[in-house]
């Protein structure tokens, strides 16, 4: 079984690659989440990224704006096992991500759901070869 951790490798923060996955990644959407993703070549670090993002548009209050990222996180870090064997031994890195675009706070269970069908969609693209 995988580490269910969530180390700062496995978060998307260099400004470049955040400018490259929003200017050149495919993506796609699963209501509440705009899901944007691509495969860089990266000589050592996670297999996948992530990148959590609420807009101030749509959710106002900073905390509510925080507490949305959390739960987005955490969805994923219970989930990632399945996409991340898939990637593990492969060649680059995936970043994904997960734009919020919802105007109201979904409970956790109603988002790991969401989240769950994200990382099946994305590693049936990847098995696919859709990168």
């Amino acid at each position: 079984m995988l580490n269910q951790s969530l180390k700062k490798q496995e978060r998307l923060h260099s400004k470049k690659h955040i400018k490259e996955l929003f200017s050149e990644g495919k993506s796609f959407f699963i209501y509440p989440f705009k899901v944007v993703y691509k495969n860089i070549h990266q000589e050592n670090g996670a297999p996948v990224q992530i990148l959590p993002s609420v807009s101030k548009r749509k959710i106002k209050s900073a905390v509510k704006r925080n507490r949305v990222k959390r739960l987005i996180r955490e969805a994923y870090r219970k989930n990632k096992s399945a996409l991340f064997e898939a990637e593990s031994g492969k060649e680059g890195t995936l970043l994904i991500g997960f734009v919020y675009v919802a105007d109201t706070i979904m409970d956790y269970h109603q988002l790991e759901k969401k989240i769950i069908l994200i990382l099946q969609r994305l590693k049936s693209r990847y098995e696919k070869g859709d990168r």
